[in-house]
């Protein structure tokens, strides 16, 4: 079970950059492990820190209100390169919940909704208004209403499209496996129906 995801309400860490790669978000070098925790301290390790592992102060990771967002504002193709699952696995021990962006590479996009993130895909007239609120103020507080399928700011507020299983799982904490066992009473109905109807 994963904590349930209903209203985000978070500052943003603003990176609108196009094409971050998995190779950013978490250097290949750290992939020794399959673990899940305690990639958050790796995630975009190179732009964090410099060759002797001292943070970079001017990195919006390393500084309020960045460093304990749980939104990420990206721009085009965001978690592009290999397909490791190891970069959702950081941006969500890092304390990132949702990511907001153009668009997605299909399998980063896969992997992290797997993993429990809210990938929001804007168009490009709508992400450059939201970017244009969070240039305005960074240290803005956005809310994501997950139920409602909104971005509520300030100044507007944008509807966002979800798949429904995905959005369903997020909801009620669940993964794929938790999900099947949800619907373990209903699955042996099911079989039992046909095991009945074999025997006719």
């Amino acid at each position: 079970m994963r904590e349930p995801m209903n209203i985000i309400q978070s500052t943003v860490c603003y990176i609108p950059s196009d094409n971050i790669d998995t190779d950013q978000i978490i250097p290949a070098k750290f992939l020794k492990t399959i673990s899940e925790q305690g990639f958050g301290d790796k995630l975009f390790y190179n732009w964090r820190f410099d060759q002797d592992g001292n943070e970079k102060k001017d990195c919006v990771l390393n500084q309020e209100p960045g460093k304990s967002s749980k939104i990420l504002f990206a721009g085009k193709n965001f978690g592009c390169g290999s397909s490791r699952e190891h970069a959702p696995w950081a941006l969500r021990d890092f304390g990132f919940k949702v990511i907001i962006a153009q668009s997605f590479a299909d399998i980063f996009r896969n992997n992290a909704q797997k993993n429990g993130l809210l990938l929001i895909k804007l168009a490009p007239d709508v992400h450059q208004k939201v970017q244009q609120e969070i240039d305005l103020n960074r240290g803005t507080i956005i809310t994501i209403d997950l139920p409602s399928q909104q971005i509520i700011m300030e100044k507007q507020q944008i509807s966002f499209e979800v798949d429904a299983y995905h959005k369903t799982c997020l909801m009620e904490g669940l993964d794929d496996f938790g999900y099947l066992i949800k619907l373990r009473d209903k699955i042996q109905q099911f079989e039992q129906m046909n095991g009945k109807r074999d025997r006719l």
